[in-house]
């Protein structure tokens, strides 16, 4: 039996709700077709977005989503996006598929998009082929309330009051796709640009420097050493690769030993995110600068017979686990983890919904935003489960994954994931000093290649959960093989 310990008495940081974020690129079939479908699609629709999906994205309490990119932020001019829908320009999306980009959907739409789903917006701005200049005028554009060309140019194209924008990326993975360059230049390039982000009104913009790609610790180092003092965020980005770049593996038709390697490597960003936390704090001892996480999720090989360029990829019990690990790390990281955005929101590599046509799906992995939802929020308590190395011929990871918190009524939320794709475990539960008056569970469990399909959409979908019994100490329970699984105490 796992002792699993939890003392709601000792309380942590605050879990910020845009650990839970989402993120959405013109890059396949995330924007159109999977988000919006124009006012004269036969698909039911309010203003052009999904009715569908807005409504599913408003059950998980979706906090903030970031657009329009991605490497497609740094190649978007976002006044091709405005005006008249049949006069905005078209253009190649050179990065994914070479589709043609005809810019309907632009920053009105966006907007719309976040007001409908109740979330706040994340902007990214271009760095790698775009100007100060530019940058400054969409800030103005979106949040300048009085006299100004941008602020007429916003009334002239149907929205006289500004929006409120508080999240502005300066600039996407600029070490690579968003221009190559070398730390020290781009954090001078980031002094310079944030410098015309500016604050319109009552509207406080909070800057967010591109951070590293997964492990280039010197990235972190050097624009922290540079450009800190101007910056309230610096992101990073980590993706579950299985096997290679050019080998990435299926998402569906994968082994055991293919199972123990992706949990492995997801785990792996809990060391990661720990050593740039370690390197931001020498530069920032008292914790101003958060560190988000803005782009994470698997990344396998795309579905046979779609367009390689769009990244689409089928979600199975496995990507559960993986959101569910990597919550439960972002939880426990979240005195400096302020915001995380899965990659991506619909239909595009680990995505919560799968669109074709009229038809919809939720994935496993947005069944688990769902049973985390009331970890947004709330405050982190210390927690510890006891855990056996469980092997799959070299690989090796823990059997068992937990984070839990404490809301402002007292109902503790407790996550806990079994990795194991065999074996169950009996948790003994011990909760110190609190009485409980009542429990209740949601478990999500399969094989682990389990998914769901437009055909069958329900294959994959929680469960209530009554295999515990709650003790004078706590409450014990069994864990299944290949399972998440979200207790509410109170």
């Amino acid at each position: 039996m796992s002792k699993l310990v939890i003392n709601p008495h000792n309380k942590k940081d605050r879990i910020s709700k845009n650990i839970y974020g989402h993120f959405s690129e013109h890059l396949g079939r995330c924007i159109y077709q999977g988000i919006y479908v124009g006012e004269n699609s036969p698909i039911p629709n309010t203003n052009g977005m999904r009715n569908d999906v807005v409504n599913a994205l408003k059950e998980i309490k979706v906090p903030v989503l970031r657009w329009p990119g991605g490497c497609f932020a740094d190649e978007y001019h976002w006044k091709d996006g405005i005006g008249p829908k049949e006069k905005r320009k078209k253009m190649i999306n050179t990065h994914w598929g070479g589709v043609v980009e005809d810019n309907s959907f632009g920053t009105h739409e966006f907007m719309e998009l976040c007001e409908q789903i109740g979330c706040e917006p994340y902007i990214n701005g271009n760095v790698g082929s775009g100007t100060v200049q530019e940058m400054s005028e969409w800030v103005e554009y979106m949040t300048f309330d009085g006299v100004s060309p941008m602020a007429q140019l916003r009334a002239e194209n149907g929205r006289k009051a500004p929006w409120k924008v508080k999240y502005f990326g300066i600039g996407n993975e600029n070490w690579g796709c968003g221009g190559n360059m070398r730390p020290e230049f781009y954090a001078d390039l980031y002094r310079r640009f944030q410098t015309y982000v500016r604050n319109y009104g009552d509207n406080r913009v909070y800057k967010i420097a591109c951070g590293a790609n997964s492990e280039d610790y010197n990235w972190t180092d050097v624009v922290m050493k540079i450009a800190a003092p101007f910056m309230d965020a610096i992101s990073l980005h980590y993706y579950t690769i299985t096997h290679t770049w050019q080998n990435k593996g299926s998402a569906t038709g994968f082994n055991e030993h293919e199972w123990y390697l992706c949990l492995n490597k997801t785990l792996k960003m809990d060391e990661i995110v720990t050593r740039h936390i370690e390197i931001m704090d020498k530069y920032d001892p008292e914790h101003r600068i958060a560190l988000i996480v803005d782009e994470w999720g698997t990344w396998f090989d795309v579905e046979p017979g779609t367009n390689p360029g769009f990244l689409y990829q089928q979600n199975t019990m496995r990507d559960a686990l993986v959101a569910a690990i990597n919550l439960n790390i972002f939880n426990k990281h979240c005195d400096r983890v302020r915001m995380a955005n899965i990659a991506q929101m619909v239909n595009v590599l680990q995505s919560v919904i799968l669109t074709e046509g009229e038809k919809m799906v939720l994935t496993p992995t947005y069944h688990v935003f769902n049973m985390y939802k009331a970890h947004q929020d709330a405050t982190l308590i210390d927690s510890y489960i006891e855990t056996k190395e469980i092997a799959h011929e070299d690989v090796k990871i823990p059997n068992l994954h937990e984070s839990c918190s404490i809301d402002e009524n007292g109902r503790i939320t407790v996550t806990v994931a079994n990795l194991s794709t065999k074996d169950s475990y009996d948790i003994d539960g011990i909760i110190v000093d609190t009485k409980i008056n009542k429990v209740s569970g949601t478990i999500l469990t399969n094989e682990m290649g389990a998914h769901n399909t437009f055909d069958k959409p329900d294959v994959v979908k929680p469960a209530q959960f009554k295999d515990f019994k709650v003790t004078e100490k706590g409450i014990d329970f069994k864990i299944p093989p290949c399972s998440v699984i979200s207790l509410t105490i109170e």
